[in-house]
């Protein structure tokens, strides 16, 4: 295993981790598997490393029924609303639920937020009554829709 980067994160699996890189590296940008380690006594898999949007991460078989909390998620910053709908229905598939505001849970119990890259922008603008607006709708939302939180930022409402 190389740490290309100063902080790794180990997502930790019973015995699911080639299955959870897999899917992982097939739903998001630049997603590559990089190294699997087997036991060499059974030729169980032990960990894969794999890159997803340019990050290291590792997908370790503990072994331990450890659970991933909300505590901890990953955000995905999307340029267009057919990124978001991808990402979604890919990451909700198969036993994965749609949670609130933007946030996901993944077959594998992985918490997500899949959000506009646009969101940075309207929180920077400064503009206290638009980003109110704008998170009065994104509140009523599970599936995060870009031209709806435009509107409401704008002050518009959908006909």
């Amino acid at each position: 295993m190389q740490f290309k980067q100063k902080l790794t994160p180990f997502l930790s699996y019973v015995d699911r981790a080639e299955e959870a890189a897999s899917f992982y590296v097939s739903l998001l940008p630049d997603g590559q598997v990089l190294r699997t380690v087997k036991n060499p006594q059974n030729d169980a898999v032990l960990t894969v490393e794999f890159e997803m949007a340019g990050m290291t991460f590792v997908a370790l078989n503990a072994g331990q029924d450890w659970q991933f909390s909300p505590a901890f998620s990953l955000a995905v910053a999307c340029e267009s609303q057919e990124e978001i709908d991808r990402l979604w229905d890919g990451l909700t598939a198969d036993g994965g639920s749609e949670v609130a505001c933007g946030w996901l849970q993944d077959k594998f119990g992985m918490s997500w937020q899949i959000v506009p890259s646009r969101l940075q922008e309207w929180l920077d603008s400064g503009d206290a009554s638009a980003i109110q607006r704008m998170f009065q709708s994104l509140w009523q939302m599970k599936k995060l829709e870009i031209e709806t939180l435009q509107k409401a930022f704008d002050g518009n409402s959908l006909p």
